[in-house]
């Protein structure tokens, strides 16, 4: 989402190479496509679409309805619909620690996490991992035998999310001994792979954007680094597949 949808086009094309056409959604909507491909959708904030500057994950689910009431049991807030988009119906919700993500029912393009030039992986930054990977699993029927079901694992002081043994998501708090931290700001955070991390930070400060967290070493794989586009959206990327 955001308030400019013309110039963030355009940052994203000086960044990360992506060209843009218009979504089935309407003017307001448009879909980022690399090598021809969508990776992402881009949506102008306006008196019906209203919020925030953000990446946000949006998840698809069979039942918006179904999933949104789940969310409210669980003491958690469905912030805007279901409502109804084109051929499919959308809702924005945030879990118990204020973590905004998203529902789709409907078609979706052919796309996923952690495949070709689709985002790398989602990660949530909340309190508690656990707790969260609890409230996600319960609503989205993670970690069942249902078609579409997750692998939910810990390893190394975070809870992984598999779907046909690709990561999809980590969801990373304190440490197995620690409290939660009171501080963290939880959110969801969505990583790109890019072929020249170094080449991509420059183009981001030169675009107007705000490296957040400190540039890898030049030369060294594995890489990552968290951008600031220029109207206040956050997201990382990296060098590296963040799939084994």
């Amino acid at each position: 989402m955001t308030r400019d949808l013309r110039s963030t086009q355009d940052f994203y094309t000086e960044v990360l190479g992506w060209k843009f056409r218009q979504g089935s959604l309407g003017d307001e909507f448009c879909v980022a496509l690399d090598d021809g491909r969508p990776v992402a959708g881009i949506a102008q904030l306006t008196q019906r679409l209203r919020g925030t500057t953000a990446w946000t994950p949006y998840f698809a689910v069979d039942s918006a309805d179904d999933v949104a009431a789940r969310i409210r049991e669980r003491g958690a807030t469905v912030a805007v619909g279901p409502l109804e988009f084109g051929t499919g119906r959308a809702a924005l919700a945030s879990d118990r620690d204020g973590a905004v993500f998203g529902l789709w029912e409907g078609q979706t393009l052919r796309w996923a996490v952690g495949r070709a030039n689709a985002p790398a992986c989602l990660e949530l930054r909340t309190r508690d991992a656990f707790a969260a990977a609890i409230f996600y699993a319960e609503i989205f029927d993670w970690a069942t035998q249902r078609p579409g079901g997750c692998d939910v694992t810990y390893e190394d002081e975070q809870v992984i999310v598999r779907q046909d043994r690709r990561i999809v998501a980590a969801l990373r708090g304190g440490g197995v001994e620690e409290a939660p931290d009171p501080h963290l700001r939880p959110r969801w955070h969505v990583h790109f792979q890019v072929r020249d991390l170094p080449s991509v930070i420059s183009a981001a400060v030169a675009a107007g954007g705000t490296v957040m967290s400190p540039a890898p070493q030049t030369g060294r794989p594995g890489g990552r680094s968290m951008i600031c586009d220029p109207y206040g959206a956050l997201f990382t990327v990296t060098d590296a597949p963040e799939n084994d």
